[in-house]
């Protein structure tokens, strides 16, 4: 990793980039979200103070585990602009990161104990397919391809075309 010396306080966009592992077009997002900033130089150069290589990687570490860019932007708002996330920045909003990332999992955990439910059928028609129908939740309104009917509308199926307004786009095959 190349080594900035001290006195230097402003990297560019590259210096940042080879220190922070992060690509250049990866740095040049991050600032359109407004998770770091720059300044620009008379040649229109983008300079990044050196803080900015720690919030970097608060943005890396974050979206390691799962957060999304707008929580990590909203928690990034709540520091100084000129301060560094420290340790207990992190410690801070892990913990309140948790409990969503906890449910997260139990989520994926009951996706992956279904997915052979669905399997064999391949076209996810199940009349109680946990992934095109969570908790059944079609299954009061009848049998068959409540998804697809409901999608194309009364007009649709009277031989007239128009969607059917707010309702699911999925589509599922017949019984």
């Amino acid at each position: 990793m190349p080594q900035i010396p001290e006195k230097v306080h402003e990297l560019t966009v590259g210096q940042l980039a080879a220190r922070s592992g992060a690509a250049v077009s990866a740095l040049h997002f991050y600032e359109s979200k407004g998770l770091i900033s720059s300044r620009r130089t008379s040649g229109n150069q983008r300079r990044f103070t050196r803080d900015t290589l720690r919030r970097v990687a608060f943005v890396r570490a974050a979206q390691r585990v799962g957060i999304p860019l707008a929580t990590i932007r909203e928690a990034l708002a709540e520091l100084p602009e000129e301060r560094t996330p420290t340790e207990e920045d992190w410690a801070r909003l892990s913990r309140s990161w948790r409990s969503e990332l906890d449910e997260r999992i139990k989520q994926l955990n009951r996706l992956r104990d279904h997915l052979t439910d669905c399997i064999g059928c391949g076209c996810l028609s199940l009349d109680t397919c946990v992934l095109s129908n969570p908790d059944d939740a079609f299954g009061e309104r009848g049998t068959g391809s409540r998804l697809l009917v409901e999608r194309r509308g009364p007009a649709a199926r009277a031989g007239r075309p128009g969607p059917a307004p707010d309702q699911q786009s999925a589509q599922c095959c017949g019984d």
